[in-house]
């Protein structure tokens, strides 16, 4: 299924890490604009509060159970998230990657917007010195490896796919607006409000200014 970002008609979109902090907001947020909002969890009981969302329970590494979650849909967003790996090595990303475009294609949905984080990509060293320095290093240099390996597949995909970088995230109230930024040049660090992430992946969905770029949003 192609879909149209001139139609009118409100998206059918599934969610991937929809009980995340983050993907619960595009949950609420998507259901708030009219969204059919359908999301793949592993266990129900943590997506009890996913208030006007279809469940559909599997993991997010097996290609039947995101094709069962497919079904019907126009879009994908992608909340997936791990912890801070300081010793252990991470391939949920990637692997979840790979599994979700090859369902995408063998299910004919094209739209893809995922989440992937500010340090992965061209984006590394502009988080600031703390960022940088400590906490990437030490906690975080496992995870962005396989963002880094998360972000080639969807690159490689071929489907229609905008990536998302945010800066360091926080709970704070939206501002409503972001910046949103390719060229780096003399930009290091910044924080942003998960709900405005959650608003401008939802408009994402529909919009093409961003498609086939990896914008980094802050504040």
């Amino acid at each position: 299924m192609t879909y149209s970002t001139a139609t009118t008609a409100p998206p059918n979109i599934l969610v991937l890490g929809a009980t995340g902090p983050t993907g619960r907001l595009i949950v609420s947020q998507a259901v708030a604009r009219g969204y059919d909002v359908t999301v793949l969890v592993r266990s129900a009981g943590k997506a009890s509060n996913l208030k006007g969302a279809k469940l559909v329970i599997g993991d997010a590494r097996d290609e039947t159970a995101l094709r069962q979650a497919l079904k019907g849909r126009d879009a994908v967003v992608s909340a997936l998230g791990t912890p801070a790996s300081p010793f252990r090595e991470v391939t949920l990303l990637s692997a979840a990657s790979r599994a979700l475009v090859s369902a995408m294609k063998a299910e004919q949905v094209s739209r893809l917007v995922c989440i992937t984080g500010m340090g992965a990509g061209d984006s590394a060293g502009h988080g600031g010195f703390l960022f940088d320095k400590l906490i990437f290093p030490l906690l975080l240099r496992k995870v962005y490896a396989d963002k880094n390996r998360q972000e080639a597949v969807v690159r490689d995909s071929g489907l229609d796919w905008v990536l998302v970088r945010p800066s360091v995230l926080n709970d704070k109230p939206g501002r409503g607006a972001v910046k949103a930024l390719t060229d780096l040049a003399g930009f290091h660090g910044g924080t942003i409000s998960r709900k405005d992430v959650a608003r401008f992946v939802l408009d994402q969905v529909r919009a093409d200014t961003w498609l086939h770029r990896s914008p980094l949003i802050t504040w």
